[in-house]
């Protein structure tokens, strides 16, 4: 366990591996897990042998960022541009969600993690959105890691319908144009409530968005690793925080 009376990141632990700063853990985390398919290609296996063993990888990352002390834990599990994919690869997809919270949820309420999602489910399998609506409902109460799926979500997409309720709003005299603040754009968006992530980690060795969170992460330090997300382990985790650590976060200043 960590202690926390200390906090300097140079701190070493008894074999020798840096102990985190308590003090300066990032509070929201977002990651793009990416690789699953290159994962079970180079393994002479079906994509969605990948997609069943990233699945796995999820749980621990869950419990390792709540074990040290991550508050929101975003992941960005099926965005707006999937459904390209192949059809049988997306049926598969569709169905991780529910495999895994029917599996996983008596873990998250022991753990006292908080489910919600972000994106738009009224594309998705019913089975799918019945397991997502039951595990928030479940875990509506628990006041520990908040375990947010960004499911059919795209970040252009966000903006679009969120700029079409504010156009509402003008219209029925409710918000004026001079009132439009960026908080005010925030509370429109999917993620109210949520603070922006801190830290951006993705996986596969690409370095890009991907047309995910393109508001909220206009600050955030951003984290890339050539690992696969089926090979992503605690310890890489544990890496991207350590760097976050490092950095000095300017906001535009000096």
């Amino acid at each position: 366990m960590i202690n926390r009376f200390f906090s300097h990141t140079e701190l070493k632990t008894d074999n020798g591996s840096t102990r985190l700063d308590q003090d300066n853990i990032p509070s929201h985390i977002a990651i793009i897990m990416d690789g699953n398919g290159r994962w079970a290609k180079n393994k002479g296996l079906p994509r969605v042998a990948g997609h069943r063993e990233g699945m796995k990888v999820v749980t621990n990352i869950v419990e390792k960022a709540n074990e040290i002390g991550v508050r929101y834990l975003t992941l960005y599990a099926f965005s707006t541009e999937n459904w390209k994919r192949p059809e049988k690869e997306v049926e598969f997809l569709m169905k991780l969600p529910e495999r895994f919270l029917e599996k996983e949820l008596p873990n998250l309420q022991k753990n006292n993690v908080k489910v919600r999602t972000i994106g738009d489910t009224s594309l998705l399998p019913r089975n799918t959105v019945r397991a997502v609506e039951k595990a928030v409902e479940e875990t509506a109460d628990n006041t520990g890691l908040v375990l947010n799926f960004a499911l059919n979500y795209g970040g252009r997409h966000e903006l679009v319908e969120m700029v079409k309720v504010l156009g509402e709003d003008i219209a029925e005299g409710t918000v004026n144009p001079e009132d439009i603040t960026e908080n005010l754009l925030s509370e429109r968006l999917l993620t109210q409530g949520l603070p922006d992530p801190d830290l951006l980690i993705r996986t596969s060795g690409e370095i890009r968005l991907s047309n995910f969170m393109l508001w909220q992460l206009a600050y955030s330090e951003f984290w890339f690793t050539e690992v696969l997300w089926p090979d992503f382990k605690d310890e890489d985790l544990v890496e991207a925080v350590k760097e976050y650590q490092q950095r000095k976060r300017r906001y535009g200043g000096v």
